[in-house]
C-alpha cells in the first residue's frame, strides 16, 4: 500500500500533450481522492519531478520527447521505487504492453478508455493492485503459459552505460560528441556504440532509431 487511510493519492502525469494532461487532471481531481502534484511534458522532466515530489502514482505516456515512456518506467523503478506506474497510451500493440510490464509498470490502459476506468486504474495502482484491461490481462496470461514465445528485448540486455550511449545515438550525436558528453575517450565511445549496435542487431544509426521508434523509446 502506498497510501495511508484518509490521504489522497499524489499523482504525477507525464504526457507531451498539454490538453491530455489537463484533461487527466480534471478527471482525477473531480473524482476526489487524487492530488496531481506535478506535470511533465517529456521523459527527462518526468524523472526529475518524480524525484522531487515522490508521487504515489506516475501516469506515463509511451511516446514522449527526450526520453521514451518505457525507459522512464525502467528508471523510475531504480530511482523512485515507491512510485507505482500506470502506462496510459494510444499504442495497443502487444509488444508495448509486454515491454511496459517488463519495465515495471503496475497498470496499462488505452487513452480511449472511459474516464471512470482511469479513476479506478489510478486508485488500484496507488493501493498496490494492478490494473489491466481484459485484453491486456489475456495477453499477459498467454505469456505466462508460453514463456518461450515471449518477445525478445535486446534493449534490456544493454548495460547502464550502453543505454546512455543508445539514447545519445538516437538524439543524433556523433561518436566524438558522445565522448565529450560522457567524458570518455572517443575510442571508448566507439566501443560502447559498437556493442549497442551488435546487441540490437543494428547495422547503423538509422536501424537504432527505427528500433527506438518501434519500442516507444523515442517519438
Amino acid at each position: 500500500m502506498n497510501t495511508l487511510p484518509g490521504r489522497s493519492l499524489r499523482v504525477l502525469i507525464a504526457d507531451d500533450h498539454t490538453l491530455v494532461r489537463e484533461s487527466i487532471v480534471s478527471v482525477l481531481e473531480s473524482a476526489g481522492a487524487c492530488q496531481v502534484v506535478a506535470q511533465a511534458a517529456n521523459g527527462l522532466q518526468a524523472l526529475a519531478l518524480a524525484a522531487e515530489h515522490d508521487p504515489d502514482v506516475a501516469i506515463i505516456d509511451i511516446s514522449m520527447p527526450n526520453l521514451g515512456g518505457l525507459e522512464v518506467v525502467r528508471r523510475l523503478q531504480a530511482e523512485s521505487p515507491r512510485t507505482r506506474v500506470l502506462v496510459l497510451t494510444m499504442h495497443e500493440d502487444q509488444e508495448y504492453l509486454l515491454h511496459a510490464v517488463r519495465a515495471g509498470a503496475t497498470g496499462f490502459m488505452l487513452k480511449d478508455s472511459p474516464t471512470a476506468e482511469l479513476v479506478a486504474a489510478v486508485r488500484n495502482v496507488g493501493e498496490g493492485r494492478g490494473h489491466f484491461s481484459p485484453e491486456a490481462t489475456r495477453i499477459l496470461a498467454e505469456q505466462l503459459h508460453r514463456p518461450k514465445q515471449a518477445m525478445d528485448d535486446p534493449y534490456g540486455s544493454l548495460t547502464p552505460r550502453e543505454r546512455e550511449v543508445f539514447h545519445l545515438v538516437i538524439e543524433g550525436m556523433s561518436t566524438k560528441e558522445i565522448a565529450r558528453r560522457l567524458d570518455i575517450s572517443t575510442k571508448t565511445a566507439e566501443n560502447h556504440r559498437a556493442r549497442v549496435l551488435a546487441k540490437l542487431e543494428a547495422r547503423n544509426t538509422a536501424d537504432v532509431i527505427r528500433y527506438a521508434v518501434r519500442r516507444g523509446l523515442m517519438t
